[in-house]
């Protein structure tokens, strides 16, 4: 049974950074495409970053240059490293999983099989 676990979120000053985490089983992390999305309040859920089973990576307009995501093979994580927020990073953040990916990173929620319970990240200004 596939599980993908959160952590890592919490309260943070604008310009400051986090890293988030989401441990997975029942799957391989490096056989599949990882992404990171996150939900604003009374908004949809989007794409923030991705990194396909070939290691390629795809980050949106808003994150690129400020967000890392990488991934351990080992410990079969993902992370997500992100610098300099700002109060519009706010929002729940979300780890999925594609186990049937193509040669890109997907960008769209229904791409995506295993989702997971999200960890809230707050960026107060």
């Amino acid at each position: 049974q596939v599980q993908l676990v959160e952590s890592g979120g919490g309260l943070v000053q604008a310009g400051g950074s986090l890293r988030l985490s989401c441990a997975a089983s029942g799957l391989t992390v490096s056989r599949s495409t990882m992404g990171w999305f996150r939900q604003a309040p009374g908004k949809e859920r989007v794409f923030v970053v991705g990194i396909s089973w070939k290691g390629s990576t795809y980050y949106a307009d808003s994150v690129k240059g400020r967000f890392t995501i990488s991934r351990d093979s080992a410990k079969n994580t993902v992370y997500l490293q992100m610098s300099t927020l700002k109060p519009e990073d706010t929002a729940v953040y979300y780890c999925a999983a594609d186990l049937f990916p193509s040669t890109t990173v997907a960008v769209s929620t229904t791409e995506y099989d295993y989702w997971g319970q999200g960890t809230q990240v707050t960026v107060s200004s």
